[in-house]
């Protein structure tokens, strides 16, 4: 695969596979070094959008600490699965209407119930994307949203899917690259938001840092 050339050193501030994958399908040579920073929900009446581009700022910085100050670039992402509601005005909104955050599930029962909520409605992932220039730590980041329409599931499918063990580290408790890509009926969108990492958006944004020749 043909290898594409960074002016500096980049640095994955995820642990996620899929994301690495994703570098590597663009021929983007990185190393990884997973941010420590705990993960919170936005707060009552918060912008999603908002939230999530605070997020993956917070990721690259805490990593970009525990760089020697040599130029790097640091990347870091955080993705949000979000469901409309009716039942709250005091949650978080997703242009201006309150909406239901679902994380990584921890348990499987956890996961049932987020893909019953899922289940025949559509909902948004929204992912955003931080690029830092380290060692002045300049960052520029990106939001994107996509659309996903989930198929109507029987308590049959839910079961079945849960039992490949793929949604306990997936927001929503699903996987769109994987098993759970025969639960979606249709997406609007970029498919690589719903993985955790735009990849269009990326490259534009990794631009002035591409090597000439």
């Amino acid at each position: 695969m043909r290898k594409t050339s960074l002016t500096r050193p980049l640095i994955l501030a995820s642990e996620s596979p899929r994301r690495a994958k994703l570098l590597a399908q663009l021929g983007l040579v990185h190393r990884v070094m997973p941010s420590q920073t705990v993960e919170p929900l936005p707060a009552p009446g918060e912008d999603v959008e908002s939230f999530v581009q605070r997020a993956a700022t917070a990721k690259a910085l805490a990593v970009a600490r525990q760089l020697p100050p040599s130029p790097h670039l640091v990347l870091a992402a955080d993705t949000i699965v979000v469901l409309p509601t009716s039942l709250s005005d005091n949650g978080p909104r997703l242009h201006d209407a309150p909406v239901i955050v679902l994380g990584k599930p921890g348990t499987a029962a956890e996961a049932r119930r987020m893909l019953y909520l899922l289940s025949g409605r559509v909902h948004s992932v929204v992912t955003a994307i931080a690029l830092l220039n380290h060692p002045d730590d300049t960052t520029v980041s990106d939001v994107v949203e996509t659309c996903v329409r989930m198929r109507q599931l029987s308590a049959v499918d839910i079961d079945n899917y849960v039992a490949t063990g793929e949604s306990l580290d997936k927001a929503g408790g699903y996987g769109i690259q994987g098993m759970g890509a025969v639960l979606v009926e249709e997406i609007t969108g970029d498919y690589y938001t719903v993985v955790g990492l735009p990849l269009a958006r990326l490259w534009q944004r990794l631009r002035p840092w591409m090597a000439r020749g």
